[in-house]
């Protein structure tokens, strides 16, 4: 990629008499890829993912553990609430329908329809049916059934810690009311269910008290009965008279209509068997079974004609049976034989070998003759076969003309003959009734039984603490569940790694851990610290993200203030110097500059100053600042000026970053945070690389996400994020991040430290540098920084 710059401003040295910033190539070429690294994207979740779910459970698991512990007390004080109801069963099988002689004749049979067991039920249900109960059983004077303990209260509590009330005087209580009461308390609790495939009905009575409970469904089940039994009694005078009505007026129509039907026959001279068929519709099938037959005969008989026609006829099935021609046929292949054996020594000429010779064909002719005689049979045979058939045809064509006629008239026959069934039909089943009924018989008798009456039950089936136990811990785990995904989903922060994979499409680079601020200092010097262990992960990750190593230039940004940028680029510094690299750390945070304060220098003077010429010439060896880590320098920001960005994308920046590559191995530098400012992508385009600093749990996804896409736009090589502040020791990150902890930060804290004088190495004067330099900043640290 080229860039054109132009050329201005005044003449100014740096750094020894090697250049000027005023005499720079008018083309910067940058010498390093704007492609994204080679980086597998994260898919998209999708689906249910159980290793996610047990994550949130493990991350959540004292909440979801206390909902757990709290679910369990709300049920069993739901469960004390509850006051013990108890439910009493017994069954009826409904026997016969009543007034069965009027839904047979509706052709409705009320032992199979449904619609009588539920009507059954429904009377069960009534109001009717609950007056008698309490009649029955005096309900509407017993205070405890009327005015029952409350089913959901706290005093029900305080009634099981210090004994119940008495129960209520009915005295101030209207009879009429009372009676009301009774009917109501019996209807709302009074059940029938139709047990399946049966015609038994399951009658549920539920009270508070067992022994009322199977008192009150046992009288709902008789009470019944006699209810049916009351209502079928007052009919039975009424069916017995209307059944023998019916009966004189069907026993008329019956009369009438066989003399009818016995008239028209003889008019028609129509003659019909018993089974109501005509005798010429049984000739007619008899001559069709007897013309089928001949047509088979026929066929059959004409295949072996054809057979004896071709001069097969020695083959038929009839010579091949036949005894004496199989007899002939090996007497000749006898002599034949003996014929060839006598071949050999005698000649044809020799009277006995033409003796021979006359038995062979007096025998062939036998065998001819006998064929003769089975082809002839054969022939005489088909032409009785032919000649049946045709007088069975004649025939049937006879009887086919007789029987359209007898259609014709047997259509008025058939309709005589239909009404004279139907009131047969009825008269009989009307005698069949009139013969049931009588006076105390059928009608009056009971309808229904009780096959298995209730008894008092044993224990309540209300409250059932399991499932009260069981709902309550699905609703607190449901509100648990709703709770945690609202939270989370009211997150905006990065929380775990994969976070910013995924919002991002950016590899992690490296996972900084949150230190205290009271512990910054030591964790900074120490190098076996988790902190130093981190940066140098950090470190090794960026010496694989350039084509030749590591970058040589390196832009530290991050997306807000405060996310720990600049203690980033400072340990970055001292890690790639460790490794002998000569490392230039440039400060280019002109609107709220830090490194000066985190290595203690001065920053009378620095990059705003030699971006706007106002350094003199005996500051300009000065300029560039030497520090307290071997192979750091240090370029401060300098007087702040009114014009940043300005001087930021000047060529003067692009020149001095020409410069500083020829002289340091590496050049970081520290960019403002990119949201608000445009210095942060000005800077980027002058970079090989971008390290993007996201602070966990602080900096917000859509800020982190627009950021990247504002440095993507300007054409920065963004090579990967670094999380800071990252709490190691929260037990989300050890789960799902198994191969950083907080033991393995911390390995070195139980190794003793060697001190000065202790037998072992001293520490270098670099260390002893770091210590007092880290003593001094005091609160300038990574919790601090920006």
């Amino acid at each position: 990629m080229q860039r054109d710059i132009g050329a201005s401003g005044r003449n100014v040295g740096v750094i020894g008499a090697e250049s000027a910033l005023d005499h720079y190539d008018p083309v910067y070429r940058a010498s390093y890829s704007r492609a994204e690294p080679g980086y597998p994207q994260p898919e998209d979740d999708a689906g249910f993912d159980p290793l996610r779910l047990l994550y949130y459970v493990l991350q959540y698991r004292w909440l979801i553990l206390g909902m757990a512990a709290l679910s369990l007390v709300a049920g069993t004080v739901f469960t004390l609430m509850q006051t013990p109801r108890y439910a009493a069963s017994v069954r009826i099988e409904i026997l016969v329908p009543s007034a069965k002689v009027f839904d047979d004749m509706q052709v409705v049979s009320e032992g199979t329809d449904i619609r009588a067991f539920l009507t059954a039920r429904e009377k069960i249900r009534s109001r009717a049916l609950a007056e008698r109960v309490v009649y029955e059983l005096n309900l509407s004077e017993n205070a405890s059934f009327l005015f029952p303990e409350p089913e959901i209260a706290l005093s029900n509590l305080l009634d099981r810690a210090f004994g119940s009330s008495g129960p209520r005087s009915l005295d101030d209580i209207e009879p009429e009311r009372r009676e009301a009461l009774a009917i109501s308390r019996v209807q709302s609790n009074l059940a029938a269910e139709l047990v399946a495939n049966t015609s038994l009905l399951q009658v549920t009575y539920r009270d508070q008290s067992a022994e009322m409970a199977s008192r009150i469904a046992n009288q709902a089940a008789q009470s019944f009965i006699d209810q049916r039994i009351d209502q079928t009694g007052d009919t039975s005078a009424l069916a017995r008279q209307f059944i023998q009505e019916q009966v004189l007026q069907v026993k008329e129509r019956l009369q009438t209509s066989e003399e009818e039907l016995v008239a028209y026959a003889k008019s028609a001279g129509l003659t019909i068997d018993d089974n109501n068929s005509s005798l010429i519709l049984n000739s007619i099938r008899a001559i069709n079974e007897a013309l089928s037959t001949a047509v088979r005969e026929r066929l059959d008989k004409g295949r072996w004609v054809t057979q004896i026609d071709a001069g097969q006829g020695g083959y038929l099935p009839q010579v091949l049976e036949s005894e004496g021609i199989q007899k002939l046929r090996n007497q000749v292949s006898e002599l034949r034989s003996q014929y060839q054996q006598k071949l050999g020594t005698l000649r044809p000429a020799y009277p006995e070998m033409q003796q021979l010779s006359t038995q062979i064909a007096e025998l062939e002719r036998q065998i001819e003759q006998a064929i003769g005689v089975v082809t002839n049979s054969i022939r005489l045979e088909f032409e009785d076969a032919k000649v049946s058939e045709e007088q069975l045809r004649q025939k049937l064509a006879e009887l086919e003309a007789q029987q359209s006629d007898f259609q014709d008239r047997n259509i008025q026959y058939t309709i005589l003959k239909r009404e004279v069934d139907s009131n047969r039909s009825q008269y009989d089943s009307l005698i069949s009734k009139l013969n049931d009924v009588g006076v105390g018989s059928e009608l009056r008798n009971q309808n229904a039984e009780i096959v298995d009456p209730a008894v008092a039950p044993g224990s309540p089936f209300s409250p059932r603490m399991p499932l009260n136990m069981a709902v309550a811990f699905a609703l607190f785990m449901a509100g648990s569940g709703a709770f945690i995904y609202i939270r989370e989903l009211m997150n905006n922060t990065f929380t775990a790694p994969e976070q910013v994979e995924k919002e991002l499409r950016l590899p992690i680079l490296g996972i900084l851990p949150a230190v205290a601020q009271e512990a910054i200092s030591e964790a900074r010097i120490n190098p076996q610290s988790g902190l130093s262990e981190a940066y140098r992960s950090l470190r090794t990750a960026l010496q694989f993200t350039g084509t030749d190593g590591n970058p040589k230039s390196l832009l530290v940004t991050s997306s807000e203030p405060s996310e720990g940028k600049s203690t980033s680029a400072l340990k970055l510094a001292e890690d790639f110097a460790v490794l002998g690299s000569k490392v230039l750390v440039v400060d280019a945070d002109l609107r709220k500059p830090n490194m000066h304060r985190l290595f203690n220098a001065s920053n009378t003077m620095g990059l705003s100053n030699l971006l706007t010429s106002t350094v003199s010439s005996e500051d300009m060896r000065e300029i560039i600042k030497n520090t307290q880590f071997d192979n750091v320098k240090l370029l401060t920001s300098g007087t702040l000026p009114p014009n940043p960005a300005d001087l930021l994308s000047s060529p003067k920046m692009a020149q001095l970053m020409r410069v500083f590559g020829e002289r340091f191995d590496m050049i970081i530098i520290d960019a403002p945070p990119v949201i608000g400012l445009s210095d942060a992508p000005i800077l980027s385009r002058l970079t090989e690389g971008t390290l993007l600093v996201v602070s966990s749990g602080q900096v917000g996804r859509k800020a982190a996400a627009a950021a990247l896409k504002r440095m993507r736009s300007a054409g920065a090589n963004v090579l990967g994020v670094a999380l800071t502040k990252f709490a190691v020791q929260k037990f989300d990150y050890n789960y799902a991040y198994g191969y950083v902890n907080a033991s393995y930060y911390d390995y070195g804290g139980q190794i003793e430290r060697l001190e000065e004088g202790s037998g072992g190495e001293k520490r270098s004067g670099t260390q002893r540098k770091i210590s007092g330099w880290l003593r001094r900043l005091g609160a300038h640290g990574l919790s601090g920084s920006a």
